[in-house]
């Protein structure tokens, strides 16, 4: 299921993900019985791509899948599912297929049943984080082994960074979906300039200045704000009033490690309990579906050496992707550029970056293609902007103060502050930062390919 030049495609991606529409055969109880079935197959086969993280582009040629989902050998004959990507460094646009267990979730998310009973679940939400955590069972088992050889050939990985190269390195799946790579896998470019800031994870990447710009291109939650996306108040995100964001799009076949994006110090982590919705850029973009606010997450609160400004790392669960596991996790732990902070256990997730506004100008390249809107495929360590001034706006460095000696009281009293704040509030200053923010970006990388 390796990407595939955008020119060679015979089928148009599916955009109208509507239930009743392109698979009308197929009740909630249906999707709900397929989901739970490829998930007890990833225990019992060894070939994935036949199951699980079968696609678009092999449907056609597996007919028990089409006897477990009705229509959907029609489904795979009408259209490609899945995105367009970028190559950093290049306009070429590549598709990547959509795995079958994210088009069944989809299905179940959008069929507008999210609180209604399901088999012998109390939701659509109960029954994702059943298999979740099903999933990680099986790949957790020993036996899970075996199936490292066609994940890596449903794939194509390249191993040749990995720190251990032969399967009998690892105890199960999971072991080797963490991998670690060998030391130096991974530079951050431009090291030698501390203003540059680089990505933090293999992934595909969107990057915006505010939130408006964020909700006008991308993400079309109604719930998305600052405030909701670190579950807290407005008052405890004032520091990040009018903040850019970063989001990094981790897919199954990448390296599930992230790293930090400054050096810095650790100040917090808060664990927030949620869904386990699919990240797929096609929920993220459904209009008025909330993921990134109604997923599980795990905020990290830094605060940035030079300049003294905190900068939030939000890491966010996914369909099938229940851990998340900080690796730099003490309170006061110092943290160099490009470190390793956490991992994802098994599947594809996101996190977000959250910084001050005006802290990192991104890339011109990136920019431009979040617009478009598409994303650009980068890896750890890939420039992704720089520092802008640190001459900062004293209201701003005064909110920095006031956001770290809050976050300390609240950690004394372990209290929390209601929201008080409305939605509708919250985007409407979005929308006046718009306003004020200056596009300026900084110039684009040249010549990065991705290997």
């Amino acid at each position: 299921m390796a990407s595939v030049s955008a020119a060679a495609l015979d089928r148009p991606i599916e955009q109208d993900l509507s239930p009743s529409r392109e698979l009308p055969e197929v009740d909630d109880e249906t999707a709900a019985n397929a989901l739970l079935q490829l998930v007890e197959q990833t225990g019992q086969y060894e070939n994935l791509g036949e199951g699980v993280y079968a696609s678009s582009l092999n449907m056609q040629s597996l007919p028990w899948l089409h006897k477990l989902i009705p229509g959907l050998e029609k489904l795979a004959a009408k259209y490609n599912m899945g995105n367009y990507v970028k190559m950093r460094g290049s306009d070429e646009k590549f598709f990547e297929p959509m795995p079958l267990y994210a088009r069944v979730g989809m299905h179940l998310l959008f069929s507008g049943t999210l609180q209604k009973k399901l088999l012998q679940f109390d939701s659509v939400g109960e029954l994702l984080k059943t298999v979740s955590i099903r999933e990680g069972e099986i790949y957790n088992s020993p036996s899970s082994v075996k199936a490292i050889p066609s994940f890596i050939e449903t794939y194509n990985l390249d191993l040749s960074d990995a720190l251990h190269t032969e399967f009998s390195c690892y105890e199960n799946f999971n072991d080797f979906f963490t991998r670690k790579l060998k030391p130096g896998a991974r530079p951050i470019q431009d090291e030698e300039d501390p203003a540059t800031v680089p990505s933090i994870a293999d992934c595909r990447l969107m990057v915006y200045d505010t939130v408006g710009q964020a909700t006008k291109f991308w993400v079309k939650g109604r719930e998305f704000t600052i405030p909701n996306l670190l579950g807290c108040s407005k008052k405890e995100a004032r520091a990040f009033e009018h903040g850019s964001l970063a989001i990094f799009r981790l897919a199954p076949q990448d390296y599930h490690r992230w790293h930090s994006p400054i050096e810095g110090t650790v100040d917090k982590i808060v664990d927030i309990a949620g869904q386990l919705y699919t990240v797929n850029p096609q929920a993220v973009c459904q209009e008025g579906f909330d993921v990134f606010t109604a997923n599980k997450r795990s905020v990290m609160y830094m605060t940035h050496k030079a300049s003294g400004l905190p900068v939030a790392v939000v890491a966010i669960g996914a369909l099938l992707v229940g851990s998340i596991v900080w690796t730099k996790s003490q309170v006061g732990d110092t943290v160099k550029r490009g470190e390793e902070l956490g991992y994802f256990a098994y599947g594809g997730s996101t996190l977000v970056v959250v910084f001050p506004r005006n802290f990192i100008t991104y890339d011109t390249d990136l920019l431009t293609n979040s617009r478009e809107p598409v994303e650009t495929l980068v890896k750890v360590g890939y420039r992704i902007g720089k520092r802008a001034s640190p001459s900062l706006p004293k209201k701003i460095r005064r909110a920095s103060v006031q956001f770290f000696e809050d976050m300390a009281t609240a950690f004394k009293t372990k209290e929390r502050p209601a929201h008080s704040e409305s939605n509708a509030t919250l985007k409407k200053q979005e929308a006046v930062a718009e306003k004020e923010v200056a596009p300026a970006a900084a110039s684009p990388m040249s010549g990065v390919v991705v290997q």
